[in-house]
């Protein structure tokens, strides 16, 4: 089954992965109605008890997404603007803390908003045409979608700082160089490449899937004591999991593990 809006595709695949395509012509500008509709996606997403992995991608070429709705955002008041900017946060935030895998495959341009979202994504699998950067300052503006705060804990505090003031773009190899992407291929694999990605977490051990997110996205602001213990109370509710022993059982017996994904 799929289910289709205007600017947001959401096709569920043969398996456990569904494919959520931004389709906003002529550039995917991300305006409050197609961030409410993204919002409507990812929570079905997240609600269904059969779907493990989601592909958020573009359908058009080649355009990830070049950022937010300048013109909405130039043509709104002072309130609008604050509920369009809190209701990208909020959804980025619901990508990000989700107890799925979400990958972000950019086919294109992912400018501003569209680099923070593909930010808010696990996984980042970029064609070789793709370009990345935070142009906001160029306009008078700044990041306001988690771009400020998720970019330097991708790259690291020198790296953002040169993107942030300057609003440079970069190639999908500096990317990958910068660790901003996980994995940069040719564009005509982009997708396929994505589908085996998203299988392969959908076959994962769920369990362990959610707790490691967990402790990675929880973790991250706390002090490392806390999140050493965050992550032994995690480990221990995982080493209890049905598919836990079987993985054990598995590698003491040097045969592929059958996972259940269940708890």
């Amino acid at each position: 089954m799929a289910e289709r809006n205007e600017i947001i595709h959401y096709h569920e695949e043969d398996g456990a992965s569904v494919i959520i395509l931004l389709n906003n012509p002529p550039v995917n500008a991300l305006s409050l109605r197609m961030l409410e509709e993204l919002d409507r996606a990812i929570q079905n997403f997240s609600k269904s008890r059969h779907l493990k992995a989601a592909i958020l991608t573009s359908a058009i070429e080649p355009v990830f997404s070049a950022g937010a709705d300048i013109g909405e955002l130039r043509n709104s008041s002072v309130d609008k603007v604050h509920d369009i900017v809190r209701q990208a946060q909020q959804v980025f935030a619901r990508i990000e803390g989700m107890p799925k895998v979400v990958i972000a495959a950019i086919n294109g341009v992912c400018f501003g908003g569209g680099n923070e979202l593909a930010m808010a994504c696990d996984i980042r699998v970029a064609s070789e045409k793709a370009q990345c950067g935070q142009p906001e300052i160029a306009l008078g503006l700044m990041p306001g979608w988690g771009g400020t705060q998720r970019l330097p804990r991708l790259v690291g505090k020198t790296a953002a700082m040169e993107l942030l003031l300057t609003g440079k773009s970069v190639s999908a190899n500096e990317a990958y160089r910068l660790g901003l992407v996980n994995r940069v291929v040719p564009h005509h694999e982009l997708l396929n490449v994505a589908k085996k990605m998203a299988e392969s977490f959908a076959a994962a051990p769920q369990a362990s899937i959610q707790a490691v997110k967990k402790s990675v996205t929880q973790g991250l602001s706390m002090s490392l004591e806390d999140g050493l213990h965050l992550e032994t109370h995690l480990f221990m509710q995982v080493a209890q999991t049905n598919d836990a022993q079987e993985g054990m059982e598995a590698f003491l017996q040097k045969r592929p593990p059958v996972f259940a994904g269940g708890q």
